[in-house]
């Protein structure tokens, strides 16, 4: 789901009703970074993106309801909103529970499925096992949706995941064997802010699809999303696919 987040990031937000892209379904994307870095923001800004695709609901999965949307959404774009599902399984077994019942829902199949605070349903069991059985269902999910939806559109899967401080081994194989499942990261790091602003920097892997690339994300306190392309600089590698988000507030 590179491209996806990519047009998120390149608009600065998410697409109009009938802004429809007509990409085949895309490798599944891994969110990557630490408290607070914007995951959220950016999982609902690609939820929006997908939604004005017109292929389908989007299907948004979280332990607990959003406190407030994580940007203003206007009234051109409320009918967008309208067609994101949330739902909130409050434990991994509700998750899992969740997941394997996929093929009994009825209605139409989401175009995207997006998990967000994948950390959280990892530590109620931490071993690797769990992590690679719920990566494995998550892509097994997609799939599933992916064959409802037919016509080689598929259902694009983006899991966002916090990112823990340097030092920690069992938490940097646990990432190790999650990225075997994603080959597609978006590292969000912060930048330096500005007053009344949270600033981050994005540099998207795209796992050997399309280039990579970086944005600077700002965020003012009224929630409004601005993204600006990232000013390269020669031998500036200090944000990597390899690199750790840990230490972020």
């Amino acid at each position: 789901m590179a491209e996806t987040l990519r047009r998120v990031l390149n608009s600065g937000g998410a697409a109009g009703p009938g802004e429809e892209n007509t990409a085949e379904v895309e490798p599944p994307l891994l969110l990557l970074g630490g408290h607070g870095s914007g995951k959220t923001a950016l999982l609902f800004a690609a939820a929006l993106e997908a939604a004005g695709e017109g292929r389908g609901p989007v299907l948004f999965l979280t332990r607990r309801p959003l406190q407030s949307l994580p940007r203003r959404i206007g009234a051109a774009l409320e009918p967008l909103r309208l067609q994101i599902r949330f739902q909130y399984p409050p434990s991994t077994h509700e998750l899992l529970r969740l997941l394997c019942s996929a093929h009994e829902t009825r209605g139409p199949a989401p175009s995207l499925l997006l998990l967000d605070g994948l950390e959280e349903y990892l530590t109620e069991d931490p071993g690797s096992q769990e992590a690679a059985y719920l990566a494995a269902l998550l892509l097994d999910t997609a799939a599933h949706f992916s064959h409802r939806v037919g016509s080689g559109r598929g259902c694009g899967l983006i899991v966002a995941l916090q990112t823990q401080e340097e030092g920690d081994s069992a938490t940097a194989l646990q990432l190790a064997l999650l990225q075997r499942y994603f080959p597609a990261q978006c590292w969000l790091q912060p930048d330096a802010p500005s007053p009344g602003q949270h600033c981050l920097r994005a540099c998207l892997e795209p796992g050997g699809l399309g280039a990579r690339a970086e944005w600077r994300v700002t965020f003012r306190q009224d929630g409004e999303m601005t993204v600006t392309p990232w000013p390269t600089q020669a031998g500036d590698t200090s944000l990597h696919k390899g690199s750790s988000s840990g230490g972020q507030p």
